[in-house]
């Protein structure tokens, strides 16, 4: 089981808005045609749902339609595109707009796989190459060791033979320019983790699902050092869209298309991203004056159906049990009394 968090930023294409785009997605997880607008703080918890998880809300969106309660998706790739509102993705796949643009993670997510199968190894791996920031947890230490994390470990990748300068074609970017290859070295990313995961494709064989969360900052330099008119982010957009498509197919391909791809592309975040805590005595002293509970928990609803029939089938029992108790014959019905009656005949 693999959990990927690598995050891939990149800059506007279209005049649509932020959008929400589904590139691949098995039959039994279906997504509704129609221009339904999703608030971005909802994304984990329809990522959560594509999933099969529960999540503390119901999330009231008529995108996603009720799945199969017996099958679930293998693994779930999000890449999120920061800098551009859309990309020209073929017209027959699902899109959605994007409202309330704020930062989120996947970390609600990643932890209920951990807590569901916690038996099956899973694997976590969060990368943002542009920041140098990794962390791996279980298996991702032996099955991604491979992967160039930092900008000088994945400029090294790029000179060497299959890299994606000799692969793709660059036109107007450069090889020698630093914001050209920060967009290239993400690039490269994807397509190594591709390779991995071809090499690896026992990964998919295991009972726990798969989370890729994609994330990176190299369109922006680009945008930043050329403008959006400029061939370089025209070249750059393009490589962009069709690298994305080509790691859909592959995630895809070693899922046997048990695999949902999500691409979200937001022009800019209302807020930076950052990782809040609270503390038990911030969390105490919330509520009411007196200190009151909560009025639902998380797993309110599951303990309340347990209850609720174990009570209805005990009441059950009690009726039954007494019923025939009080309508026994003990003289027929009863081994003991049978049993005395023979005793006493005999005597």
């Amino acid at each position: 089981m693999v959990i990927i968090n690598c995050f891939l930023y990149y800059f506007p294409l279209g005049v649509l808005g932020d959008s929400l785009t589904v590139l691949r997605s098995p039959p039994y997880v279906t997504f509704q045609d129609g221009q339904w607008p999703i608030s971005g703080e909802k994304v984990p918890d329809l990522v959560a749902l594509t999933m099969g998880f529960s999540i503390r809300e119901d999330l009231d969106w008529p995108g996603l339609a009720a799945g199969s309660l017996f099958q679930r998706p293998r693994a779930n790739a999000l890449i999120v595109v920061r800098g551009l509102d859309s990309l020209d993705f073929p017209k027959n796949i699902s899109s959605y707009p994007l409202e309330n643009p704020v930062p989120f993670t996947l970390d609600s997510v990643a932890n209920t796989v951990h807590t569901l199968f916690a038996g099956s190894t899973p694997v976590v791996l969060q990368l943002a190459p542009s920041e140098e920031r990794l962390y791996m947890m279980g298996m991702a230490n032996t099955v991604f060791e491979d992967l160039p994390v930092t900008l000088q470990q994945i400029r090294g990748r790029l000179s060497q033979d299959g890299s994606v300068l000799t692969s793709l074609p660059l036109i107007s970017l450069s090889r020698n320019n630093e914001a050209d290859l920060l967009f290239l070295s993400e690039v490269q990313v994807l397509y190594d983790i591709s390779a991995l995961l071809q090499k690896h494709k026992h990964l998919a064989k295991d009972p726990a699902p798969d989370l890729y969360s994609l994330e990176l900052a190299g369109l922006e330099e680009i945008v930043r050092r050329y403008g959006t008119d400029s061939p370089q982010f025209a070249d750059a957009t393009r490589i962009l869209t069709s690298t994305l498509q080509k790691f859909a197919d592959d995630v895809a391909n070693v899922y046997a298309n048990n695999a949902v791809v999500e691409v979200v592309t937001v022009k800019t975040f209302e807020a930076p991203l950052t990782r809040k805590s609270r503390s038990i005595l911030q969390i105490s002293n919330q509520g009411s004056l007196y200190n009151l509970a909560y009025k639902y928990d998380y797993d309110y609803a599951v303990v309340f159906n347990i209850v609720l029939w174990l009570m209805i089938v005990l009441a059950l029992a009690v009726i039954v049990i007494s019923y025939n108790l009080w309508n026994m014959d003990p003289g027929y019905d009863s081994i003991i009394y049978r049993m005395t009656n023979q005793k006493i005949r005999l005597d």
